[in-house]
């Protein structure tokens, strides 16, 4: 236990929720292929989810993680388990095209008399393909293998005390890459040399709290590039008369805390000014909404009605939970902030409320990591002032 970065009473606390799924769904035993999750679980924390690896969890006993041969002993430095449940297979089924790395994972299962089993597989998944999910069907030909995407996320949904630590460290790293974003861009800064600080700044940490790298590089497009939600950045300068969005998260410990602002260069167009004020009058409204058994969809209604009476129309998801995540994405892909979603929100959620606005000529990105507490709105984790910031 020394590497984990979690208590041993922490990871017993998210085995029982996640075999309480299990018995729910009426599984004996699931491979959980998510580096998220298998963090989540284990601990186990490395850059080698580009290779096939995951943890068995059954109703017994530890969880069992296995990968790459060469990935074991990276196992053994983060994950809590005994060595001998840190498993892994030879790199001669590494980007083979005559054997699969799940032939190795099926002789594991049968060697612990899991070959007639139902078995719980996270199919709609980055890191699950249909190759292997093929290859396992063939090998374990006796095993129900069914669909488990998604079980161990939702038991991920409410943050424990030490995880909520972890993540408002994580919200004081964002405060400072934000800040900095906010602090250097000019223009003629070239948006590369930009975002060189804003890494810098986001694995510099804040004081002993070191910072991890992101599950999403920077977002930081500019003019009508920030009309697209997604783009990332180029060699080019910053131009005044534009507008630029900044979507951003300090990283601690594989835990995150997005937030956006946006900057204009310049006198920002009439029409951009008064849906800043609609946006954050929405805002302020979908806070207020984020309360402890309200629903996910009483934030996103709450905003758009705002919006509606200033006659703007905004659709779409507008949120969804952060927390612990690897690349390509900080969000857990459970709940979601949007008006078909009924989830009920709990204290101890906490949410990426991102009511972000993307027009034809510029886009407007302020958002909140936010915690539902027990009573009361939800409380906004960084502390960087809700507004379009203005340099001339």
């Amino acid at each position: 236990m020394s590497n984990a970065p979690f208590s041993q009473a922490e990871y017993d606390r998210r085995l029982g929720l996640t075999r309480s799924a299990m018995q729910a769904a009426g599984l004996e035993a699931v491979f959980v292929s998510d580096p998220s999750n298998q963090a989540w679980l284990t601990g186990y924390d490395g850059w080698s989810f580009y290779v096939h690896q995951g943890v068995i969890v059954t109703m017994t006993g530890e969880p069992i993680w296995w990968g790459r041969h060469m990935d074991m002993m990276g196992g053994r430095r983060t994950c809590w388990m005994g060595h001998d449940n840190i498993l892994g297979y030879g790199d001669h089924y590494v980007q083979s095209t005559v054997i699969h790395p799940m032939q190795d994972l099926a002789e594991v299962l049968k060697a612990r008399g899991l070959e007639r089993t139902h078995i719980g597989v996270e199919m709609e998944n980055y890191y699950y393909s249909a190759k292997a999910h093929d290859v396992l069907k063939t090998e374990l030909p006796d095993a129900q293998l069914s669909d488990a995407t998604g079980l161990v996320n939702w038991q991920r949904l409410i943050k424990s005390e030490a995880e909520i630590g972890f993540i408002r460290k994580a919200a004081t790293i964002s405060e400072k890459v934000i800040q900095v974003a906010l602090d250097r861009a000019a223009p003629g800064v070239r948006k590369n040399d930009l975002v060189a600080d804003i890494m810098h700044a986001g694995i510099t940490g804040v004081g002993d709290d070191w910072g991890d790298y992101p599950a999403i590089v920077p977002l930081t497009p500019s003019g009508l590039d920030a009309t697209a939600a997604h783009l990332t950045w180029s060699g080019d300068p910053m131009k005044a008369g534009e507008a630029t969005f900044f979507e951003l998260s300090g990283c601690y410990r594989r835990y995150h805390a997005p937030i956006c602002r946006t900057i204009y260069l310049g006198t920002p167009p009439d029409e951009m000014k008064r849906a800043e004020a609609a946006q954050l009058e929405g805002i302020a409204a979908g806070l207020d909404a984020a309360r402890a058994g309200n629903r996910t969809c009483d934030i996103a209604n709450a905003f758009m009605s705002v919006m509606a009476k200033h006659g703007i129309e905004r659709k779409g998801r507008m949120g969804y939970p952060i927390g612990l995540s690897y690349p390509p994405d900080w969000g857990e892909r459970t709940a979601s902030i949007r008006s078909e979603d009924e989830t009920v929100l709990q204290a101890g959620m906490t949410f990426h409320f991102m009511p972000a606005l993307w027009m034809d000529t510029w886009g407007l990105e302020t958002t909140e990591t936010i915690l539902i507490t027990e009573d009361g709105p939800a409380a906004p984790l960084c502390n960087i002032e809700r507004k379009l910031f203005v340099k001339s």
